[in-house]
């Protein structure tokens, strides 16, 4: 397919991954699922690397996750395999080392099977019902961001204040339902908190409450119903909420969108 042929000499991890949203969108996407993954040679065991400068070589392992969205559903690919020069001996020693010695004739492992024929019945989307709710792992996403990451060194009151202005601006460009959960769990107090900030939906977890035990547990009832994001770069709670039925969004990705609403908006007001 397309993803394959763009695996040639010379082209790096970046180039790829630029290309694969005009992609989509030719074939009538909307945009990622989530930030994609295209990874080469070591940085294919990272599971959240992010795309670089990286260029390919023979005997790479190439790993692509990605995903699109398309009619509010949200795709999830993933793909690993050798580029050009791996031998049967190098393939057979790795499947050793993960799963044993065989007792059988090795050959006869490495056999093509008859490829199977792909299911070409049609998908049932889920139905969800507005709005889009977009949760937001407060201070990971403050601990993310450069620049609010260095305003929390000096006044983490401050770096919160700024967060919450900047979700009141993309929630303005967006329409999302935008509820920004911060941690609480080692401020005494039984009680959670949820304040109503302008246009968004502030919420302080309750003493020995996590803001992933929170966020967690609101994505798998809002997902029921709703399109839900989550707004974070805790690997395991991206993990966690997928199972849930919500979509990912790392805290760049965030970060872009914000950026990407604020300048088509200073446009519109042109």
């Amino acid at each position: 397919g397309w993803l394959a042929a763009q695996v040639k000499v010379g082209v790096t991890e970046r180039s790829i991954a630029e290309r694969l949203l005009g992609e989509y969108r030719s074939l009538g996407a909307e945009d990622h699922s989530f930030t994609p993954i295209v990874s080469f040679g070591a940085n294919a065991a990272d599971p959240h690397h992010e795309p670089d400068e990286t260029v390919l070589a023979p005997g790479d392992m190439v790993l692509f996750d990605v995903g699109c969205k398309y009619h509010r559903y949200c795709s999830d690919m993933t793909r690993t395999f050798y580029w050009k020069t791996v031998s049967d001996e190098e393939l057979m020693a790795i499947f050793e080392r993960t799963y044993g010695k065989l007792d059988r004739d090795p050959r006869r492992a490495l056999k093509k099977t008859k490829a199977v024929q792909p299911d070409t019945s049609k998908v049932k989307l889920p139905e969800h019902e507005g709005p889009v709710y977009l949760l937001v792992d407060g201070y990971n996403i403050i601990f993310s961001w450069d620049e609010l990451k260095k305003t929390a060194a000096e006044n983490l009151d401050a770096a919160r204040a700024e967060l919450i202005n900047m979700m009141c601006s993309y929630q303005g460009c967006t329409g999302y339902e935008v509820i920004i959960v911060f941690d609480a769990y080692k401020v005494k107090g039984k009680h959670r908190d949820v304040e109503k900030f302008y246009n968004i939906s502030i919420v302080y977890t309750k003493e020995s409450e996590t803001a992933d035990s929170y966020i967690e547990r609101v994505s798998h009832e809002l997902s029921k119903k709703h399109r839900v994001l989550v707004a974070t770069s805790d690997g395991l709670e991206q993990m966690i909420i997928l199972g849930n039925g919500a979509m990912r969004m790392t805290a760049a990705e965030l970060y872009m969108r914000y950026k990407a609403a604020g300048e088509a908006m200073r446009e519109y007001m042109k």
